[in-house]
């Protein structure tokens, strides 16, 4: 089992797992040069946080030629569900009501998300 440090990828871990979650399966140099596009690390720091999310289960790697292929072993919806749950149990007391009017006073909307968020509520409350 993982620790609880484990449990949820740090930011670095995050910005990678969505890189692979967006190309698919890659060497760690595929990897560095999409994250130059928005931070500057060194090769090899890439490749070190690769390993170390291998080794926490995030990741798995197989050998391909002179290089190792990595591949994300969990899912961006289930990373997403469960860092989001994670964040409304610590912060809105397991109020997944409280959260949401707290992100709609907080937030500027567009009228489009505002349809889809009227849609999405009517859709629920016919669900009852």
């Amino acid at each position: 089992m993982k620790k609880d440090s484990a449990k949820f990828p740090t930011q670095l871990e995050l910005e990678i797992l969505k890189v692979l979650w967006t190309i698919g399966p890659s060497p760690v140099r595929d990897v560095r040069d999409e994250l130059a596009e928005v931070r500057d690390l060194a090769y090899t720091s890439v490749m070190t946080m690769m390993n170390i999310m291998t080794k926490k289960g995030f990741l798995k790697r197989r050998k391909k030629g002179n290089s190792f292929i990595y591949r994300p072993v969990v899912n961006r919806e289930t990373t997403t569900s469960n860092m989001v749950g994670d964040l409304v149990d610590r912060l809105f007391e397991g109020s997944t009501a409280t959260a949401l009017l707290h992100l709609l006073e907080t937030s500027d909307i567009d009228d489009g998300e505002l349809v889809r968020l009227r849609a999405l509520i009517e859709r629920k409350g016919e669900a009852k």
